[in-house]
């Protein structure tokens, strides 16, 4: 009996567990289910492409690492060298046009800012008063020189009689000495009579240069006089003009060895930008010495000017052409860099990497340098050079490429 019970109880028991019991059971299960996993992914993940992310990095590919970079080639040509200075246009004449003769002002004729020839009419002066005078010295001459002839008249009779003894020596040495009397008193009058008409001239104000006239400085019916200071017109030589410039004193000896041998040198003038020449000109002089407190020399250049570029006390940039260098290297300007051991550019290799190659920069003309150190036909970088470095890679590009907003960096 009891073991029949047992057995009852226990089959009871196994048919029919405790909910604690089956929910301790299946935890147990997923728990190890979870850690098979991790382990299984742990061990064999890297063979189905965990291995292939670690390792990415490692090897980048070219074009990713490729910095784009525009090339240029150095070539060989010709590059002028130029001594360039800052300077002002100076006329090679200005004429304060002043009255040589105290009269009222009667008309005007010029209009300001008029170009003027030499001779033509500016102002007049009334002439009346010197008209009047001119009158009364021309009698005066008339008066004299009938006095004249009758004393020239007299001495004739006067040596007559001398020769026929009927006078005295005494009268005929008074008769003589009264006609060249007479004589300096014709010249004298005949003076003042040159006299008034060279200022009847004056009345008449014509220019005495060819030139650009100022402002009016005086206005008709003033009464001007010769101890006015501020004159009645200003006058400036506009063709030719000059330009007066300074260069340093180092480049005073190639200077001088071009004069002494007769070379006439070519000047440009430009715009203070140094972006547009305005006239073409040579050199005129050089000054006779040197300004210690800047260490420069005056150079005067002169210009046809024949379509007015320039204007007086205009400041310009003066260009002053002292040879030619044949058979140069050239290259951009914009590919020279610079470091703390001199100017370098990047050389691009055969296997399109760069390298930093150190060069010695000379005659710059606008965009184009002559250097040392390189030979025609090598590629350089020309742009992207802070991205650059020894070993860089780079992919060559168009230089349109700029063009097109940078397309490609």
């Amino acid at each position: 009996m009891t073991e029949t019970s047992t057995q009852e109880t226990g089959t009871s028991n196994e048919l029919k567990p405790t909910p604690l019991a089956a929910l301790l059971r299946h935890w147990k299960i997923g728990l190890l289910a979870v850690c098979l996993l991790a382990i299984g992914v742990y061990i064999f993940g890297p063979k189905f492409g965990g291995g292939r992310s670690r390792t990415a990095p490692q090897g980048p590919t070219s074009g990713a690492q490729s910095v784009p970079v525009v090339t240029v080639t150095a070539k060989t040509g010709s590059i002028p060298v130029y001594f360039t200075g800052l300077g002002s246009v100076t006329p090679l004449n200005t004429v304060t046009v002043r009255t040589q003769i105290n009269g009222q002002l009667m008309s005007v004729r010029y209009q300001e800012g008029q170009i003027v020839k030499t001779g033509d009419l500016l102002a007049e002066i009334d002439p009346r008063p010197l008209q009047a005078q001119l009158t009364e010295f021309e009698g005066q001459l008339a008066r004299d020189q009938a006095l004249l002839e009758n004393a020239r008249l007299d001495l004739q009779r006067f040596q007559t009689l001398w020769a026929q003894d009927s006078i005295a020596k005494q009268q005929l040495d008074t008769q003589e000495s009264l006609v060249r009397q007479l004589e300096g008193t014709v010249k004298n009058d005949q003076g003042l009579i040159d006299g008034v008409k060279v200022q009847l001239i004056y009345t008449r104000i014509t220019a005495p240069v060819g030139g650009r006239v100022g402002l009016r400085l005086v206005d008709a019916g003033n009464f001007v006089q010769t101890t006015d200071t501020t004159g009645l017109v200003v006058i400036t030589q506009l063709q030719p003009i000059t330009v007066v410039f300074t260069i340093p004193e180092d480049n005073i000896p190639a200077l001088l060895d071009k004069l002494k041998r007769g070379v006439r040198l070519p000047v440009e003038a430009y715009d203070r930008a140094l972006q547009r020449r305005l006239a073409t000109g040579y050199l005129l002089t050089v000054d006779n010495q040197i300004d210690v407190t800047t260490g420069t020399v005056r150079l005067k250049a002169l210009f046809p000017n024949d379509d007015n570029a320039l204007f007086p006390n205009q400041f310009v940039n003066a260009r002053l052409l002292v040879e030619t260098q044949h058979e140069a290297t050239l290259i951009p300007t914009p590919a020279i860099q610079r470091n703390a051991q001199g100017a370098f550019v990047y050389l691009v290799n055969p296997d399109q990497t760069v390298a930093m190659h150190t060069i010695s920069a000379g005659t710059t003309d606008g965009d184009m340098t002559a250097v040392e150190g390189l030979k025609a036909g090598d590629v350089i970088a020309a742009d992207n050079f802070d991205r650059l470095r020894d070993g860089v890679k780079i992919a060559p590009r168009d230089p349109s490429a700029n063009a097109n907003g940078g397309a490609g960096l």
